[in-house]
């Protein structure tokens, strides 16, 4: 009985935290891993699965929702004649092995190491959420050579050691290197697919011990807050657009700063033991 009171809580905080993570991605564009990593560590903690390798659990399961609601992303965005394939077919390759190399790293560390690279980007992606210009420009076009072969498996390699997509980083660069913001955010979901794609698949082989991982979990990704996120966050993202049609979201990019940057400095503070 315990037990099944257990997976009934898990399977409630879940719905909230798909609700929320889709309503959240339609209002602002952001990515749903970056609400959606620290949500499964604290819901999982909360629910009695902690260990060394509890956030490779919420940064696998994080991706694997990343495969799909990008793939939708994209293919919606592509309709629209939206997504730059030119810089997607050159960057996707460095991403890729960038990823793959930080899946190797992720899972080589521990929980409270990957907490505390999570607090120091979230602090960064948060810097620039509420304080980032539109005019900022590193240049007039997307790099080329030695500098998109440093950039592009650095885009990688930090999504996965966040459990994120490629909007959190890939939007930002697009933009400071001159690329038009819609064109940004719909080439950035095509970055998501190739960071998630091999990094779940190399997530799935990762050996967690039973007593630490929660129930229906294959390798790192656990299969019940996979099949919930998507599930709510196909329902309720809709929602969020259509607000995001009511009302500016401007501001409301500026809370969600605050808010990310809350977040990351308390998963800071846990990384610490404070």
């Amino acid at each position: 009985m315990p037990e099944t009171m257990l997976l009934i809580q898990m399977l409630v905080v879940l719905l909230v935290i798909g609700g929320f993570a889709g309503v959240l991605a339609g209002l602002l564009g952001v990515g749903g891993g970056i609400v959606l990593v620290p949500a499964f560590f604290y819901a999982f903690q909360t629910l009695g699965y902690d260990g060394p390798q509890l956030m490779q659990i919420c940064l696998a399961t994080s991706l694997a929702t990343i495969i799909v609601t990008s793939v939708r992303s994209v293919l919606s965005h592509n309709k629209k004649g939206a997504v730059d394939w030119g810089i997607l077919r050159t960057w996707a390759p460095g991403i890729a092995l960038g990823a793959i190399l930080g899946v190797l790293v992720a899972s080589n560390l521990r929980s409270n190491t990957l907490q505390g690279i999570f607090g120091v980007l979230g602090l960064v992606i948060g810097a620039y959420l509420g304080l980032g210009r539109s005019e900022w420009r590193l240049g007039a076009a997307m790099p080329k050579g030695a500098t998109r072969a440093v950039l592009s498996p650095m885009v990688g390699f930090l999504s996965v050691l966040m459990g994120i997509g490629g909007g959190s980083f890939g939007v930002p660069l697009m933009s400071l290197y001159g690329t038009a913001i819609h064109r940004a955010v719909a080439t950035a979901a095509g970055f998501g697919v190739t960071i998630a794609v091999p990094s779940v698949a190399g997530f799935l082989f990762l050996e967690i011990a039973a007593e630490n991982r929660p129930p229906f979990t294959i390798g790192a990704v656990n299969l019940v807050a996979f099949f919930i996120v998507i599930a709510m966050t196909l329902i309720t993202a809709p929602w969020g657009v259509k607000l995001a049609h009511a009302m500016d979201p401007k501001p409301l990019k500026r809370v969600f700063a605050v808010f990310l940057t809350l977040v990351a400095l308390n998963m800071l503070r846990k990384s610490l033991g404070w």
